[in-house]
């Protein structure tokens, strides 16, 4: 049986939390996967991680959900070494944190390219942060699940480089499997990626779609040109059974659209 989820993310903006998890619950989500913003306001200096997923906790709770994954937004493409301190000891806090809402899974962003790294060391940036994460994340049970997001990380074959060098069970990925294509990587070499990055895989991102960079048009799960059942074989294959957390990019409205989304998993997942 699937584990059906959904991201907080691209759904109608004047949904507060407690909306859009009655949205979650009435359609048939199972589980929620949530945003360091839903718990922590970072521009407020007496906020407290913690203390929010403390409330947010019981509200996801109430409604008879589970969390899956709590996104980070970390940057750790950084070479100064202040940088560096800054964005591990904040990773920590929010590592300290998912707990509380009843995940171990925390979906990591690789980075943003920027004019003081080069592109030669985005590897050696990533790698120096994610080690020095290791000493609070493999005593507690933490898993860092390194997205293929924007332009550094959606590479399987670097993504992969990366987690042998780190060398921890408790670095691995969170696949999207739009975001391959998204980059302008072409549909033979994505249907590798996916076999390569499936066994470090904790968490997916199941989204459809066509096009790449600014021609990318978001789909409702099988009505895209992403090959879905290529991703569930090989997913299938090394016995992953995290959740598949549905994000719709689509036109249509979101919510239709991630109904459609969850329809989609239920008949190609059980």
């Amino acid at each position: 049986m699937g584990k059906f989820g959904i991201i907080h993310y691209n759904l109608p903006k004047e949904w507060s939390l407690g909306q859009f998890l009655q949205y979650c619950r009435d359609t048939g989500f199972e589980y929620v996967e949530l945003s360091v913003a839903d718990i922590w306001d970072e521009s407020d200096a007496s906020s407290n991680p913690m203390d929010g997923a403390v409330q947010v906790g019981t509200l996801v709770q109430s409604n008879g959900l589970k969390v899956s994954a709590l996104s980070s937004g970390n940057d750790f493409v950084v070479l100064d070494e202040m940088q560096i301190g800054s964005e591990v000891d904040r990773m920590r806090r929010i590592c300290e944190a998912a707990p509380v809402l009843g995940t171990n899974i925390i979906r990591t962003e690789g980075g943003r390219p920027k004019e003081e790294v080069p592109e030669s060391q985005y590897v050696e940036a990533m790698a120096a942060c994610l080690t020095r994460c290791r000493e609070f994340i493999e005593p507690a049970g933490i898993k860092l699940a390194v997205d293929n997001h924007g332009l550094v990380t959606n590479n399987a074959d670097l993504q992969v480089e990366l987690f042998q060098r780190v060398d921890s069970k408790n670095v691995g990925a969170n696949l999207d499997t739009m975001n391959y294509l998204w980059a302008g990587n072409d549909l033979a070499e994505i249907d590798r990626f996916y076999e390569i990055i499936a066994p470090y895989t904790f968490h997916t991102h199941m989204k459809d779609g066509t096009g790449s960079l600014e021609n990318y048009v978001g789909a409702v799960l099988g009505e895209g040109d992403i090959n879905l059942s290529r991703v569930v074989a090989c997913l299938g294959k090394v016995g992953y059974d995290g959740v598949y957390c549905a994000e719709y990019e689509g036109k249509e409205p979101t919510p239709e659209g991630y109904g459609k989304c969850l329809d989609w998993m239920k008949a190609n997942l059980q």
